[in-house]
């Protein structure tokens, strides 16, 4: 079993990456740090385990964790441990050689652990210490996902002169209320005017913004918000509170959870890697004997057009996975119910690039049209409104009753403004749930 990535970063001409796994079975339990790298992050080589849960303070699970290089060189990784009562420590791991460019050995810190939650939260929530950065006043801060009173999920914000003792401000980083225990938190900058290269941690200023995001243990969604970070105060302020963390925009709105990104100091680039849970069930898991992966590495920027939302796209490395090209199918004319073939053979991994036309003056001329439509409708692909769905169908048999809609729907509001939904309808992947949701009315409503 493979799940959440953990201290993602490049070293000495290498893409390493941590993550959680059990070494001894496909389905939960025993979770170490298994380590891979690689020189392109497409092809990669696995290296033996980097941390076993073996001490009282995470014996039960080695979990989520960030990697720090300290202007000395050194790289430390600091990791929530489960101990045997399940609470949940910070503990502190360094690579024993950090001039081995695969950094194969790590050690724990003797004196693990090194925070216990702080008063006022349970002992189940706190937990996914971010990457260490160095603030104006010469101190390191780090941040903590958790929760306050049941339902106010929160970023605790921590301090630190020797990354062995850390002291909680008194106030959190930010907190919103109603969205649970916030997972796997994650801080970094954006610019507001080169969409092309990342940030990394040091950079604020004119130019910059700061993206917020948290992964929320109820609902099992990667939700994110644009705003401002104080460096001196510690605080962050969403430049749109209607979207704030947890209640407005997220990374993807397929299976995409407990996200990491980090700074490539080689191609000068934020990353992100998210965790791809399966609809398999144990038991199938058992039999094939893995679950779960990573999702391939996207290069993400701030929309400097709008500074509304990110753009994120597949890191370029991945071109050197086509192998072989299909010719172009243009000006295909999409009509409302209209299915139009498109002859690619047959493969189980396709990358498909697709560029539609809207009619403006249907744009412009048409009323409110779906306004609360979202990519969880419960009808998902099968509703049919004035502006979609349109896209494309994927992983069909020749009958049709077993079909991926992946598609875009524009929602329309009365005032004139819209919304394109990007989504995936996983509902009609089984020939079960395409007898429930399908009639011969809305049968040919998938475009």
């Amino acid at each position: 079993m493979i799940g959440c990535d953990a201290g993602p970063m490049y070293h000495m001409g290498w893409y390493h990456l941590f993550y959680q796994y059990n070494p001894e079975s496909a389905i939960w339990g025993n979770i170490t740090w298994g380590h891979s790298v690689s020189k392109d992050m497409i092809n990669w080589f696995h290296l033996p385990l980097a941390m076993v849960p073996d001490h009282w303070y995470d014996i039960e699970g080695v979990m989520t964790g960030s990697a720090t290089v300290l202007p000395n060189g050194q790289i430390i990784m600091l990791y929530t441990g489960n101990a045997y009562d399940l609470s949940q420590l910070q503990c502190l791991a360094y690579a024993v050689n950090s001039s081995d460019p695969l950094l194969i050995e790590w050690k724990k810190y003797e004196g693990n652990p090194i925070l216990f939650p702080p008063p006022g939260v349970g002992f189940k929530d706190f937990r996914d210490p971010s990457t260490l950065w160095m603030g104006p006043d010469g101190e390191y801060r780090m941040v903590m996902g958790s929760k306050h009173n049941v339902t106010i999920g929160c970023a605790l914000i921590y301090h630190t002169t020797n990354f062995t003792h850390f002291e909680l401000k008194e106030e959190p980083l930010h907190a919103v209320p109603h969205t649970g225990m916030w997972e796997c938190v994650d801080l970094y900058p954006v610019s507001t005017t080169d969409d092309e290269n990342g940030l990394n941690m040091g950079d604020h200023g004119e130019n910059v913004k700061h993206v917020l995001k948290q992964s929320g243990d109820e609902d099992r969604h990667d939700w994110y918000a644009i705003g401002t970070y104080d460096v001196v105060k510690d605080k962050w302020y969403p430049d749109d509170p209607e979207n704030d963390v947890g209640i407005g925009l997220r990374y993807d709105f397929g299976k995409f959870y407990a996200s990491k990104t980090f700074y490539d100091q080689h191609k000068k680039r934020r990353v992100l890697w998210g965790y791809v849970g399966e609809t398999d069930p144990p038991s199938d898991d058992l039999k094939k004997g893995w679950a779960n992966v990573l999702n391939i590495p996207r290069t993400i920027v701030l929309d400097t057009k709008t500074q509304t939302n990110l753009i994120q796209w597949p890191i370029e490395e991945t071109e050197k996975l086509r192998s072989k090209k299909y010719d172009e199918f243009k000006d295909v004319e999409l009509l409302p119910g209209s299915l139009i073939p498109l002859d690619i053979g047959m493969a189980t991994q396709l990358d498909i690039v697709a560029t539609f036309e809207v009619d403006q003056r249907m744009l412009e001329s048409t009323l409110e049209a779906d306004v609360l439509f979202n990519c969880t409708t419960s009808a998902g692909s099968v509703q049919r409104g004035v502006l979609g769905p349109f896209g494309v169908v994927v992983l069909a048999d020749s009958e049709r009753t077993e079909q991926l809609p992946v598609y875009f729907y524009i929602a329309k509001a009365t005032d004139g403004t819209s919304k394109t939904y990007f989504c995936a309808d996983e509902t009609r992947l089984f020939l079960v749930s395409f007898y429930s949701l399908s009639s011969p009315s809305n049968s040919h409503q998938n475009t």
